[in-house]
């Protein structure tokens, strides 16, 4: 009977050692006491600054809800912002992080509301941003501060019609010279809807193709611009020998383009600056934009300039450069030649769309100046 129970007790012991636990390690600790301030600028509209705390936090996560494109950021300053583009109440999630699976949060709303300056159709601008009449190392070759009552035409021409095919781009618009003014030291290109020659808008292009052109400098053109959804403002440049080459082949500089709207890419706030050219044979283009911080480009004056030379040509809104091309390549020598002015508003388009039930007319296109600085 001794030999039976000594047996048990080992079978016992082994019982119980065969349930004990290994040890667990501790994970990482949750942090604690997040505090979290959403902040609005005062200076730039629709942006939003956050701010995180917490105690044990090896970084932070920030989650912006924005109709479904949200963004997501992480970093371990605690500090991130976003700029919301529309009105609206949105959710905004601050993560602080043990790892990217363990952290506490909280969820805060912002209200976004963009202050309405939309103008009113036939709005003047009497403000804004303007450049010298002269700069350190350049001389004055030519502009136009359209002075008088009418269209200088030793300088200008009207380009009329519709191009047969919309200008390439099936646009909706039939140019007339009759959409051109010039009163008080401004020039007027209007946009209006009205039904001519089969077309249901109508607006201005004006060239100074065979009168002005050239070849590298300064340009500044200063212009407040139409706005809303179908709107096509450009100031433009293209390159003296189109006639016999064509284009692409002939060079594109677009100082200014603007579409209206509120589409993706663009808008009422946004501008870009572009090249075109032929490059080996095949079509070619380099582009960047440029977005106000607040308002649109209809409710002041802003000035659009670019400076071309034999290596480069940079672009600036307001003197803010916002884009550059190197020109040096062999197969860019289009921008190696003298090029002549463009200005327009087209309606519609295959990059604004049409107009829709938003888009008031008539739209201004408003050109205070253009100068022509080239190297001294």
């Amino acid at each position: 009977m001794k030999t039976v129970a000594f047996i048990f007790l080992i079978l016992l012991s082994f019982s119980f050692n065969s349930c004990k636990e290994d040890p667990v390690e501790d994970g990482p600790s949750l942090p604690e006491n997040l505090k979290v301030t959403v902040t609005q600028s005062s200076e730039v509209e629709g942006l939003v600054e956050v701010t995180a705390t917490a105690e044990k936090a090896n970084f932070y996560t920030f989650v912006f809800e924005d109709n479904g494109d949200d963004l997501i950021e992480e970093n371990n300053e605690g500090i991130a912002s976003y700029q919301y583009s529309e009105n609206g109440t949105y959710k905004i999630e601050v993560r602080a992080n043990a790892t990217a699976a363990q952290y506490i949060n909280q969820i805060e709303t912002v209200e976004i509301v963009f202050e309405d300056n939309t103008p009113e159709p036939g709005f003047i601008p009497t403000q804004g941003y303007s450049t010298p009449i002269s700069y350190p190392n350049y001389t004055l070759v030519w502009n136009d501060e359209f002075e008088g009552n009418s269209l200088s035409t030793a300088d200008w021409n009207f380009e009329i019609g519709t191009g047969n095919n919309g200008w390439g781009n099936n646009e909706l618009q039939y140019y007339k010279e009759e959409n051109v003014t010039v009163s008080d030291g401004l020039l007027f290109i209007e946009a209006k809807k009205e039904f001519f020659n089969g077309r249901d808008y109508t607006s201005s292009r004006i060239t100074t193709q065979n009168k002005q052109s050239f070849q590298y400098g300064r340009i500044d053109i200063r212009a407040a611009l139409p706005f809303g959804q179908g709107m096509w403002p450009a100031l433009w440049m293209l390159g003296d020998d189109i006639s016999s080459v064509g284009w692409p082949h002939c060079g594109e500089i677009d100082i200014m383009e603007m579409v209206g709207g509120n589409i993706s890419g663009g808008g009422d706030n946004v501008v870009h600056g572009t090249v075109h050219w032929d490059n080996g044979g095949s079509y070619a283009n380099y582009g960047q934009s440029n977005t106000l911080p607040n308002g649109i480009f209809a409710n002041e004056f802003h000035v659009f300039s670019i400076v071309w030379n034999e290596q480069s040509i940079t672009w600036y809104r307001d003197d803010i450069q916002y884009n550059v091309i190197d020109i040096t390549p062999a197969n860019m020598t289009e921008f190696h030649q003298n090029y002549f002015f463009i200005f327009n508003v087209a309606v519609g388009g295959n990059w604004p769309g049409p107009p829709n039930n938003t888009t008031v007319f008539p739209q201004n296109m408003i050109v205070d100046y253009v100068r022509v600085f080239q190297a001294q």
